[in-house]
């Protein structure tokens, strides 16, 4: 019920208000039955614009930081992320990746839409990268359709680091639905997943116009903040006497 309140009460009037975005290929967005919706993942905020503007619920697994954070703040936070039905996916050791498949099927087996960011993190530069395979998985396992969507302008509203979104023109672009039929039974062939995942994440390049980085985005990440690291930890060099 409080998904509902905050969607058309609450939260939902209030985003479209503010960031009055444009929506494009909302109908290819089945009205019924299992589907992914893959997506960039440029911002927090794309957690709320994608389920503010479609007719249907969707839930997204978020990572599990979001509902464990201490004091009275991660309590709210947490109990918002509950309420309107995002998933826990602890993201650290081996067993990470099969959690957040099993999470992900489970909604699709009820028949609902599950959104995903192929990419695993939000990209910190504004760039697409890699996707992992996961998305692969769960379309061939449920055999459901991928729906590729692009966030744009939502790295400028609020990229990462900024507490509150500015003021920013905001378009949601859905591409046709994706059918990976034709590999129906072959999820455990690798080779047949990673061309699934970049058929996807080529799919949403071609919305998006990002410039992309055939890397996945957290090892980026972690040589970027390894380098500022080392480069904090030089001392001055002295000069020559």
């Amino acid at each position: 019920m409080f998904y509902h309140v905050l969607k058309y009460v609450l939260l939902g009037p209030l985003l479209r208000l503010v960031f009055r975005p444009r929506i494009e290929g909302l109908e290819h967005i089945p009205s019924s039955g299992p589907a992914l919706v893959a997506g960039n993942h440029l911002s927090f905020a794309d957690h709320f614009l994608m389920p503010a503007i479609l007719k249907r619920r969707i839930t997204f697994l978020a990572k599990a930081e979001y509902f464990t954070g201490p004091g009275v703040k991660g309590r709210l936070t947490a109990a918002f992320f509950r309420s309107i039905g995002q998933i826990p996916v602890d993201r650290s050791g081996k067993e990470a990746g099969q959690a957040a498949i099993r999470e992900g099927l489970g909604v699709l087996r009820k028949g609902e839409l599950l959104g995903i960011y192929p990419e695993g993190t939000r990209s910190h530069d504004g760039r697409l990268y890699k996707g992992k395979v996961g998305v692969a998985v769960m379309a061939l396992r449920a055999q459901a359709p991928v729906i590729p969507c692009a966030m744009i302008g939502t790295f400028e509203a609020q990229p990462p680091g900024r507490k509150l979104p500015r003021i920013h023109p905001v378009t949601i672009r859905f591409g046709k639905p994706l059918d990976f039929s034709r590999y129906a039974g072959m999820e455990g062939e690798k080779a047949v997943l990673r061309a699934i995942t970049d058929e996807i994440m080529y799919a949403i390049l071609s919305l998006s116009e990002q410039e992309y980085v055939d890397r996945y985005a957290a090892e980026v990440k972690a040589e970027e903040s390894a380098r500022k690291a080392d480069a904090g930890r030089k001392f001055p060099r002295m000069p020559m006497s």
